[in-house]
């Protein structure tokens, strides 16, 4: 039967203490105690912050400028790559377009979605669109595909570690992730020259949809995940840190046991208000005709199970929620 593991010591206060970098040349040298930290923070806040990442700073470096030359396109270039029509999903979605799960505000953001490239006999084309190819910016779709391959690499690996944690076989995920709907997300925060509108913040209060995120460029402050105790926790990883949380689809595979945290962007403080920030989230996602039901482990640990749904139809009632898919 599968098991999910014991359930562990709670992390001391201060609540600082939470997002401590778990080093990943552990996953190196001993995956279960990867696992084991990995989801020790996750069990307690959502969230875990890992050092030393695997991914190459070149890599990082050249998504990153691609993103800011394709955010300094003209809003009408921009709008050009449209990806309204596909649930947003794919291409470009412009600033105030988003808006939170019951927020009335509208997030203070753009962002581009790059999504996995399919085979043309892949049974999954009919829900899974092409990433549009971005013509004024040569280097702009080599450089975010090979950002996405990376992340989507370190993120199998990541939950090597969640299943040994989890009591199930290391590559149990591998080929319920390996055709997912993920999506590497370019965000761009606009500098603020004006005070926002009352009410408005970067990114409102909301949870990821999928099974992990991994997130990089949350160096900047504003970053907060909510504790189950009420208080709003700031995450501030050192420079070169990867931050990883997890989506609504894990928590529903554990029954909650590892849960989906609300986390929300705020305003910059005054002095940083007129620069902008940039942030790489990867959505990693199960496989579109995966059922998600609870792990029969996680249950008996005293998890909840909900009913069985496809990530596919899953994906499509929250992107409803959010406003990218119209009812």
């Amino acid at each position: 039967m599968v098991v999910c593991a014991a359930k562990f010591q709670q992390v001391p206060d201060p609540m600082t203490e939470y997002f401590k970098p778990i080093p990943f040349e552990l996953f190196k040298t001993d995956k279960k105690a990867f696992g084991d930290a990995l989801c020790q923070s996750f069990r307690e806040t959502g969230f875990a912050v890992v050092s030393g990442h695997t991914v190459d700073q070149g890599i990082i470096d050249r998504n990153l400028d691609a993103t800011k030359a394709f955010f300094a396109l003209p809003d009408a270039t921009k709008l050009a790559y449209d990806g309204r029509a596909g649930g947003g999903q794919r291409g470009y979605t412009a600033f105030g377009t988003e808006n939170a799960k019951g927020n009335a505000h509208a997030d203070l953001k753009e962002f581009w979605h790059t999504g996995r490239d399919l085979p043309d006999d892949s049974p999954y084309r009919d829900t899974m669109a092409d990433t549009p190819s971005v013509s004024e910016i040569p280097e702009f779709d080599d450089a975010t595909r090979a950002l996405f391959a990376a992340l989507d690499e370190m993120g199998r690996e990541i939950l090597e570690g969640v299943a040994l944690h989890l009591g199930l076989a290391e590559n149990w995920f591998d080929d319920k992730v390996n055709f997912g709907n993920s999506i590497l997300r370019l965000l761009h925060y606009p500098p603020q020259q004006t005070p926002p509108p009352e009410g408005t913040v970067r990114a409102g209060a909301h949870e990821d949809i999928n099974v992990i995120t991994l997130l990089l460029g949350a160096e900047e402050a504003g970053l907060q995940a909510l504790h189950r105790s009420g208080e709003w926790l700031d995450v501030n990883p050192p420079a070169g840190a990867l931050v990883i949380n997890c989506g609504d689809m894990l928590q529903r595979l554990t029954g909650g046991v590892l849960p989906s945290t609300t986390h929300r962007v705020l305003n910059p403080s005054p002095e940083r208000a007129k620069f902008p920030r940039y942030s790489t989230p990867f959505f990693l996602h199960f496989n579109q005709d995966y059922l998600i039901e609870a792990l029969p482990g996680c249950v008996a640990e005293g998890g909840k199970a909900q009913p069985a749904i496809t990530a596919q139809d899953y994906l499509m009632e929250r992107l409803r929620e959010i406003g990218l898919v119209k009812a």
